[in-house]
């Protein structure tokens, strides 16, 4: 059986969340076109919901944009955090955003009720998480070889 000698990248638990996140969310934006369609693209119709979650078109399309941001910038440590310190900056504004924006229609082109901006409160805490995960301290062997991945990849 023939094995690879090549380094084996570790990938770190920051990075599998972004990952996770980035695929949850782009299933969400989706899906969520499944039950707004493409018209009211920035529609206050808070019938239009996604287990629980108030949507529209426009609020699909920033679920799509997170969930590929995510799924790009997994592979590296320094994208995944990159991807953290976006959630964490844009779910954090989105959750101001929706304490005003919740009870007035007039504001509200998220299409967000109060569910939504819960979990936009849990997404910018899930972001810092990632953007702040401790960094590696010990060495990757490839398995079979006395070889070390350098020290930027670690």
């Amino acid at each position: 059986m023939a094995h690879s000698t090549a380094p084996r990248i570790a990938r770190g638990p920051h990075q599998w969340l972004a990952l996770i996140v980035g695929v949850v969310y782009l299933l969400v934006g989706a899906v969520g076109f499944a039950v707004t369609g493409f018209s009211g693209f920035m529609e206050h119709d808070h019938t239009q919901t996604l287990l629980g979650f108030a949507i529209n078109p426009l609020h699909n399309i920033v679920h799509l944009v997170i969930g590929i941001l995510g799924v790009c910038l997994w592979p590296t440590s320094g994208g995944a955090r990159t991807f953290g310190v976006l959630l964490l900056i844009g779910y954090g504004a989105a959750f101001v955003y929706g304490l005003f924006a919740v009870d007035n229609p007039d504001i509200n082109y998220l299409n967000i009720n109060e569910a939504d901006n819960w979990l936009h409160l849990g997404s910018a805490v899930v972001g810092l998480l990632i953007a702040v995960w401790p960094h590696r301290r010990h060495v990757v062997e490839q398995p079979g070889t006395s070889e070390t991945l350098p020290r930027d990849v670690r």
